[in-house]
């Protein structure tokens, strides 16, 4: 057993007497620089210690085939019409899917961009097969032709108006041509449009009556339109509603179409309309166009990790389209690949990286808009995007744990004139490179031991700093004394 008096050798930190101990004011001043400024340290060491330290590298994408690169888009185009507007993936592993609905929106707009009614659900275009009739027999002109003059009079006049929009340099048109004329002189043999007149079918030739077909929002040839009395007119006289038919175009077909049509129909009601028909005749001229011109396209897709293409355009494989129609001048709201950040995310990802996050949805707001005149007819929008990917991942244990993964881009945009069908395409090239972020955790004992060189540092400078001052003072007190002895 060690005595007390044993003990008492090893210690370091042998005590002074008061008595032997002088203060000054030299000394009470540096004591207060020295506590301030261990205080100072230690704060900025704090600080520092809080912080977070990243270190960035660059490495091969570690991705593997399985994995899809998710695409989210929200893009408003003025003058495209909702009915044909088609979302199209491909890339160069030869994947093409053409005309996606399941994860993508559409909503009606007018040219300003506000909607004018709820979510387009044409569901997807059923194909045709019955073009036409496939005999050669000869037809007459059983139809009525329409133009901007007799179009409205003859919408009020009967309950319900079926018009073909045509075109005569289109081959489906030309197809559908012998069996809508047999159908029309059908109809009109048995509904009478005198006697009874519930149903009238016409047609419109889009290439001599350009404002009616664009009025209507007619792009592909040729479009049934399918229009009704009291339901086409809202009670606000705002919007003019219509359906279309896209079922098979053969003469029995297109009968049995208009017959579903006529059986709801009252035969007193065309009556009623020759009684009123009267009245309507300063109003109709002045009934005002629908405000259904474009559409917004919204939703996401899911491509491979290779170079590819996401187009929208005008897309129909039994109707025709006049490139010098088509505008596809659009607004992007948004366009970014990966998944979708949530506000903690995005946080997370300024604390760690504050450089990052400026480019991961680097088009949105910009607009591409071009005037359908002569020289801006048949542009095509393209973009050119280059996709790097970020993964941030956090080293503790030893161990690296996967916090989030982003994907920014640059983006270079170009108008081009084509003679083909105009469309917006997104050309999109993920690079092989990645950017790898790692956080360094910091060592709490190195914290503390820096804490402890922080204070033992500034003790022992303020010590030394104190014996010079000290013995500086007491050499020119010496000094004094000699001079007066």
């Amino acid at each position: 057993m060690f005595s007390a008096s044993k003990l008492k050798s090893v210690d370091f930190y042998r005590k002074i007497p008061r008595d032997l101990t002088e203060a000054s004011l030299s000394g009470a001043g540096l004591s207060i620089i020295a506590a301030l400024s261990m205080m100072f340290l230690f704060g900025m060491e704090l600080n520092d210690y809080l912080t977070v330290s990243t270190s960035t590298s660059i490495i091969v994408d570690k991705s593997t085939d399985e994995e899809f690169l998710r695409i989210d888009f929200n893009i408003s185009f003025p003058a495209l019409s909702c009915e044909f507007a088609s979302v199209d993936v491909s890339d160069v592993l030869g994947t093409n899917r053409l005309n996606i609905t399941k994860t993508v929106r559409k909503f009606s707009i007018d040219p300003n961009l506000i909607p004018t009614g709820s979510e387009f659900h044409p569901g997807p275009i059923p194909k045709v097969n019955r073009h036409g009739d496939d005999t050669e027999e000869e037809y007459g002109d059983g139809s009525i032709s329409l133009t901007a003059d007799n179009f409205e009079k003859l919408a009020h006049q009967y309950p319900v108006l079926v018009v073909n929009f045509y075109a005569p340099w289109c081959y489906w048109s030309n197809r559908l041509k012998p069996s809508w004329e047999r159908t029309a002189k059908t109809m009109r043999e048995r509904y009478d449009l005198e006697m009874d007149g519930r149903i009238l079918l016409g047609k419109v030739d889009c290439t001599e009556e350009g404002g009616l077909c664009r009025r209507h929002h007619v792009q592909g040839y040729p479009s049934i339109r399918i229009f009704r009395r009291g339901s086409d007119i809202k009670e606000n006289h705002g919007h003019h509603d219509h359906e279309s038919y896209y079922g098979e175009r053969d003469t029995e077909s297109l009968v049995a179409a208009m017959e579903s049509l006529v059986a709801p129909v009252p035969r007193e009601s065309h009556k009623l309309a020759l009684e009123d028909k009267s009245n309507q005749t300063t109003d109709t001229a002045k009934r005002p166009a629908p405000l259904t011109s474009g559409c917004r396209i919204e939703g996401f897709v899911r491509v491979k990790k290779v170079p590819g293409n996401l187009v929208i355009s005008a897309h129909s494989g039994a109707h025709s389209f006049d490139p010098s129609q088509i505008n596809v001048s659009h607004v992007i709201s948004q366009f970014s690949f990966g998944k979708k950040l949530s506000p903690r995310m995005v946080s997370e990802l300024k604390r760690l990286t504050p450089y990052l996050g400026g480019s991961h949805d680097r088009l949105t707001g910009r607009s591409y808009i071009t005037n359908h005149a002569d020289v801006t007819a048949n542009v095509t929008i393209e973009h050119y995007l280059q996709i790097v990917k970020t993964e941030i991942v956090s080293r503790k244990s030893s161990q690296e744990f996967k916090l989030l993964e982003e994907y920014e881009y640059t983006a270079h945009s170009s108008l081009v004139h084509s003679l083909h069908i105009p469309v917006a395409k997104f050309h999109f090239e993920p690079s092989p490179m990645q950017v790898l972020v790692t956080e360094v955790p910091k060592s709490f004992s190195h914290f503390i031991t820096n804490v402890c060189a922080i204070i033992g540092g500034v003790f022992t400078v303020a010590g030394i700093l104190d014996a010079i001052l000290h013995n500086t003072i007491r050499l020119m007190r010496k000094v004094e004394l000699g001079k007066h002895l």
